[in-house]
């Protein structure tokens, strides 16, 4: 199905949509690079109402999903996501069976389907995590707009290494890469193992996303977000590369790494206050 756009004299694929292409595009990295294997990783993305009109009938929806958890604060939000179930190595191939535009309602007790999660498909199982960590971050940065997780291979296999305390986790990565500090400053939060797609896990993240833009789920992956997918997307690749080093190095002995005064050096170089505590640990 396609959509006749005002002013134009001629119909438009929906998949044309940038918001459409870009997803198309993250999940295909996102997999290529081994994060995301089987049907591993979810997405969601906050769109403007009228960037969704140019090319989607917003009017009438296809159908309505219930929410097992309210979300008033979204109430009339667009958003597009990933599908429960779904590949992402598929996504780009066919995105209207592995993608969904929704909008929550203005009750925020159900979602209205626009476009996309054809066949019945429904949006990701982590929908909750996703929603809450939304709120959280738009209370604190009104520029917010994407919530990614995924199952970054190194993170997973420093978090089976690594005390789990979040202060010395990012201090750690810190320590990996000389940028590390200055892209995300704000450090990373930790939470325990908890099992997944569950209310309890989503509330669990959103408390720790009041104070940081990435949660790390042990054993399991990365909960990240940002302003942008280019954004989000290099702070995954960045906290990766840093994980990476740190399980290159694995026991050897560490004759040199930057120091607490290079950090500060290079906060103040690049302008970012580094998460109070870290450097002092």
């Amino acid at each position: 199905m396609s959509t006749l756009l005002t002013g134009t004299t001629g119909y438009i694929a929906e998949t044309e949509a940038p918001f459409i292409q870009e997803m198309s595009e993250i999940t295909h990295h996102m997999w290529s690079l081994g994060w995301d294997e089987l049907n591993g990783g979810n997405i969601s993305y906050l769109l403007d109402e009228a960037d969704v009109a140019k090319y989607i009938d917003i009017r009438e929806p296809q159908r309505v999903i219930n929410l097992t958890f309210p979300v008033t604060e979204l109430a009339g939000k667009y958003f597009i996501v990933t599908g429960s179930g779904k590949y992402f190595r598929n996504v780009i191939k066919d995105p209207e069976a592995n993608l969904g535009v929704l909008r929550v309602s203005a009750s925020g007790e159900s979602v209205e389907v626009l476009w996309g999660l054809r066949n019945g498909a429904v949006p990701t199982s982590e929908l909750a995590s996703h929603f809450m960590s939304h709120i959280e971050r738009l209370k604190v940065d009104p520029t917010h707009r994407i919530v990614l997780h995924t199952h970054a291979t190194n993170v997973i296999a420093m978090t089976f290494t690594h005390d789990l305390n979040e202060l010395q986790f990012t201090k750690t990565l810190w320590e990996m890469c000389t940028e590390c500090l200055v892209v995300f400053p704000d450090g990373v939060g930790v939470i325990p193992w908890m099992v997944p797609g569950s209310s309890d896990i989503g509330r669990a993240t959103a408390d720790k996303m009041k104070d940081y833009r990435v949660v790390v789920w042990p054993q399991h992956g990365i909960f990240v977000t940002g302003a942008t997918m280019d954004a989000t997307f290099g702070l995954v690749e960045t906290i990766e590369k840093a994980a990476i080093v740190y399980n290159l190095i694995g026991g050897r002995e560490i004759k040199q790494k930057i120091t607490d005064r290079q950090l500060a050096d290079l906060a103040q170089a690049f302008r970012v206050t580094p998460k109070a505590g870290i450097l002092e640990l």
